[in-house]
């Protein structure tokens, strides 16, 4: 039996990083209310909402009878910026406040990670490997420049509708990018999933990231020394 991993997420931009490092995983999204949970919980600081709500997303797919026999991933990214925490915009007129704001300024985008070991604890897979019982996660955070920015540039950018669903307002993979000047940090964590946090937490469940490898590298006779 393979090693099942399930992304929490709706994010186009969370499964193509997987994809493109070649991680095979499946897609079983959340219904989990963002505002209500950090209502519940009073969270405010950008780091901690991040976790919060990363967990949130992560235990709430766990719950599914889909999920037996599998990995769960969840994500959550917070932009905080002068101090405060921004999550998705929604409006043109959010979005651009922010943006005239962030314009040749800098802030630190939070992405929270949660993982959820679902397999069963009490005897091995088919594959030889039996469950953790791990529910752990971490926060990975990079500080992002922006460019000087002109008022026309963002009314186009907002134009395009793509800042809208977007943590801070930006994205990094797409229009966005062409105003970023440089990030310090894990420039994955800015898209909205660090692999390099992602192997992290799957080595404390004690799955190797090779294991979920689509091509054949992950063959341990084609891993071993010469």
């Amino acid at each position: 039996m393979v090693t099942r991993l399930i992304l929490a997420s709706q994010s186009p931009a969370r499964t193509k990083l997987l994809t493109d490092a070649g991680i095979r995983h499946e897609i079983l999204v959340s219904d989990v209310d963002e505002d209500a949970v950090q209502a519940r919980y009073g969270v405010t600081d950008p780091h901690d909402t991040a976790l919060l709500l990363a967990r949130a997303k992560a235990e709430a797919v766990a719950s599914l009878p889909e999920a037996d026999g599998a990995l769960v991933i969840g994500c959550d990214s917070v932009f905080e910026f002068d101090g405060e925490a921004h999550g998705k915009p929604y409006t043109a007129e959010v979005a651009r406040e922010r943006m005239l704001r962030m314009s040749g300024s800098k802030g630190v985008l939070h992405t929270g990670h949660w993982l959820v070991d679902c397999r069963d604890t009490g005897s091995s897979d088919e594959s030889g490997a039996a469950g953790s019982g791990a529910t752990l996660g971490h926060v990975t955070s990079a500080e992002v420049h922006f460019m000087e920015m002109s008022a026309g540039e963002i009314d186009a950018y907002i134009a395009t509708g793509e800042p809208l669903q977007c943590a801070g307002s930006f994205t990094i993979d797409g229009y966005g990018g062409a105003f970023i000047r440089k990030v310090d940090g894990d420039p994955h964590a800015v898209v909205g999933l660090s692999i390099s946090t992602l192997r992290g937490l799957l080595g404390q469940a004690q799955v190797g990231i090779t294991e979920l490898w689509t091509s054949g590298a992950a063959d341990p006779a084609l891993l071993r020394a010469e």
